[in-house]
């Protein structure tokens, strides 16, 4: 009880670090913050767009994963509401949903479960498939971010392969060599989750609050948009559930990348054409100083990429080539998925670099800009045009970049577009809530 209440003090105390930072640094006339603050609080939520087709996705606790990756596929989302199948007669929202899917939380789990896949082999046809002792735990190990020599020391694309199939192949006595079981990594990372296990039968109950995963925590129709963007913001909300008074069942679901949309939106009117014109270094981005920017090299290993997105919480990193930073490409916590799409991501892995990555993902998908293309800007860059590039490349961070050697100096994210134009007023969420805000945004 009391590590969890320290955890939820140290997350609260993150949330206000972050934005007492960016109080200090945006430069935006502090009467024209009061101005728009006040202004988004009299705009209520029910006047914002609804979701595309008008109902929210939702899912129960107790789908599968393949199921939940094919509705988040099919819907085109990255996140879904879970329900509590438990509490579905409930009329309190607090028992009747669990939390928020993202979609990168089951790429990890899928990493990160390869253990228990690779334990399901019988002892012989996991020595078969070449999978050693120290084999089995090392693919969950990196996912981890233990990326030492020890923790590689015995991974092979054998070992590999078969911890991703499963034991599935050997049961069918068509993986007991270990190139065919290197080949089911070729396979759609969609029908690898759909149709093998362990990951077909696993629920998404089992992985709910695992890496990446957001609390429920929902605005009422009536409630003001200023709680939308502070919770997208300072609270660092990556999506925020819509419901009724009085009534659990979900009217709309508000994205950060919904409100950028909405900002670009806003073209034509006085009070966001004033701001948009200016350079975003006259309003004070990025927030961060260069030395705070994290970046991996492109001679490092792509698993110490991803290591570091974990380890300090974000979806992306700009790729680097020597001292002074110059920026060369791009990766996101999506992009794990491609571990698992060719066998031939492994066939060097323990030299396998970000640039090996980005090359190999570039030729698996046939797009040389998947990757390897960041999407930059300057700082005399006009806040209307990263907007705009927000909007429609649809990414959620935009990197700065200085001099003619493109050095990597800030990074300019979905939240900091959204905090740029508000600030929290005194117990404003204790007020709206009802009820302590630190036990919704603390947990």
């Amino acid at each position: 009880m009391a590590q969890a209440k320290t955890e939820k003090t140290s997350k609260l105390a993150n949330y206000d670090a972050y934005f007492e930072m960016v109080q200090s640094r945006k430069k935006l006339p502090r009467n024209l913050q009061e101005t728009l603050t006040d202004a988004f609080a009299k705009i209520p939520v029910s006047s914002f767009p609804q979701v595309p087709g008008g109902k929210v996705i939702e899912i129960d606790a107790d789908t599968s994963i393949g199921d939940a990756v094919k509705i988040l596929s099919e819907s085109n989302i990255l996140s879904v509401p879970v329900r509590n199948p438990a509490a579905q007669n409930s009329k309190d929202w607090r028992e009747r949903y669990l939390g928020i899917l993202d979609y990168s939380a089951i790429v990890l789990w899928v990493l990160e479960g390869a253990d228990a896949a690779a334990a399901a082999l019988s002892a012989s046809s996991a020595a078969a498939a070449g999978v050693g002792a120290g084999a089995v735990g090392a693919l969950g190990a990196l996912a981890l971010g233990a990326t030492g020599p020890a923790a590689v020391a015995g991974l092979t694309v054998a070992a590999v392969g078969a911890a991703v199939a499963g034991g599935v192949a050997a049961d069918r006595g068509a993986g007991k060599d270990a190139p065919t079981a290197a080949d089911k990594l070729g396979e759609d990372f969609y029908k690898v989750i759909l149709q093998e296990e362990p990951f077909k039968s696993t629920k998404v109950s089992s992985i709910i609050k695992s890496y990446r995963w957001a609390p429920f925590v929902p605005v009422a129709t009536d409630s003001s948009m200023l709680s939308v963007l502070l919770l997208l913001s300072k609270y660092r909300m990556r999506n925020v559930p819509v419901i009724e008074r009085g009534n659990p069942f979900l009217k709309n679901f508000i994205t950060q990348s919904a409100v950028i949309r909405g900002l670009e939106g806003c073209k034509g009117r006085d009070w966001f054409d004033c701001i948009s014109a200016h350079p975003i270094s006259e309003l004070g981005l990025p927030y961060m100083s260069p030395d705070e920017v994290i970046c991996v090299q492109n001679d490092e290993l792509i698993l110490e990429a991803f290591k570091k997105m974990r380890e300090n919480n974000i979806g992306g990193l700009p790729v680097v080539e020597g001292p002074k930073r110059k920026i060369v490409g791009n990766v996101s916590i999506r992009d794990i998925r491609f571990l698992l799409l060719k066998p031939e991501l492994f066939s060097n892995f323990r030299q396998l670099t970000v640039t090996g990555f980005m090359n190999t993902v570039a030729s698996v998908t046939h797009d040389a800009t998947k990757v390897s293309t960041p999407i930059t800007c300057k700082l005399d860059s006009a806040l209307g045009n990263v907007i705009d590039t927000l909007a429609s490349k649809l990414v959620h961070r935009i990197y700065v970049t200085a001099g003619e050697d493109d050095e990597v100096i800030g990074v300019i994210t979905l939240r900091d577009v959204i905090s740029c134009f508000i600030f929290e007023p005194q117990n404003f969420f204790d007020n709206y809530f009802g009820f302590s805000a630190q036990e919704m945004l603390g947990q």
